[in-house]
């Protein structure tokens, strides 16, 4: 298949997507599940008429779907003006809410790994941030120096340039590089800057990383020109497939679009209105991440 024709297959997805009243996964209502589900067992529904029932209740699986969406979420604070307190309480939140993990500058790492520790939530920090033009060795070093002050999560900036010019050799090395420089454990998340790409460099962008040993593929710093859109996670999920996670960042900013995100693919996603998001509230944020 062809890029055009990738595209055009991947458009259709998001159309039927985008139509569907779906909450969250594939599974129609994303509650219960089908097998608990009335619109999917029928003859079950009809068993319980034909030995009396007169009527049938049904009620959804999950109270709270925003909560449910905590898991998916990087609770992000990259703003330049962070402070010690913001830090402190973004944690406070993501521990509440009980967030997939805390998204912040590499000099608060410490911090952020003093107040979580104990708990299910990640740190998680950025390298390369948020131009991705600084050398190999680096990053590196700031995602070995990152893991010793106790993240868990790297997410770091593709060389857009490089990319840009055909420096396939150089994009890998540039990944490989920090994949090799943290322990297995650790997870490393490449950030595309999508809204910079075209769709065959986004779909390059997405397999370099896949042979580079990354974990993740993610759409954007949040500091460009655009954010996450539904056919590029859709897209970057195409291309990598189940053994990778896809992030979608930058402009996900209520229930309805982060819901959307995970029904295109997405694993994970990466939000500076992570509350306003599980509390249903359609109000934007004023960060650009």
């Amino acid at each position: 298949m062809d890029t055009q024709e990738l595209i055009k297959v991947i458009t259709e997805e998001v159309v039927q997507s985008l139509n569907t009243k779906c909450p969250i996964g594939e599974k129609c209502g994303g509650c219960a599940g089908e097998f608990h589900c009335a619109s999917q067992r029928p003859d079950d529904v009809q068993n319980l008429i034909n030995v009396g029932a007169s009527r049938v209740g049904a009620g959804l699986g999950i109270p709270d779907v925003g909560r449910s969406l905590a898991k998916y979420i990087d609770h992000t604070l990259l703003k330049p003006e962070a402070t010690p307190q913001e830090i402190k309480k973004i944690c406070d939140e993501a521990l509440q809410y009980n967030f997939a993990s805390v998204c912040i500058q590499p000099s608060y790492v410490g911090l952020a790994a003093d107040l979580l520790r104990g708990s299910s939530v990640k740190v998680c920090t950025v390298i390369g941030f948020p131009l991705g033009s600084t050398s190999s060795a680096v990053k590196a070093y700031e995602a070995q120096l990152a893991e010793k002050e106790g993240a868990h999560e790297i997410d770091m900036v593709i060389h857009v340039g490089a990319l840009k010019s055909g420096g396939y050799d150089y994009v890998e090395e540039d990944i490989r590089s920090v994949v090799k420089s943290v322990s297995q454990g650790t997870i490393v998340k490449v950030i595309l800057e999508t809204a910079l790409l075209d769709d065959n460099q986004k779909i390059k962008a997405c397999e370099l990383a896949k042979k580079a040993g990354a974990d993740f593929v993610k759409t954007s710093t949040g500091f460009s020109k655009g954010g996450a859109t539904a056919s590029d996670i859709a897209l970057m999920r195409r291309v990598v497939g189940n053994s990778m996670g896809v992030k979608a960042s930058g402009g996900v900013r209520n229930q309805q679009a982060a819901q959307l995100m995970i029904r295109m693919g997405a694993s994970r996603i990466g939000a500076s209105a992570s509350v306003k998001i599980v509390d249903d509230s359609t109000s934007g944020s004023t960060s650009g991440y």
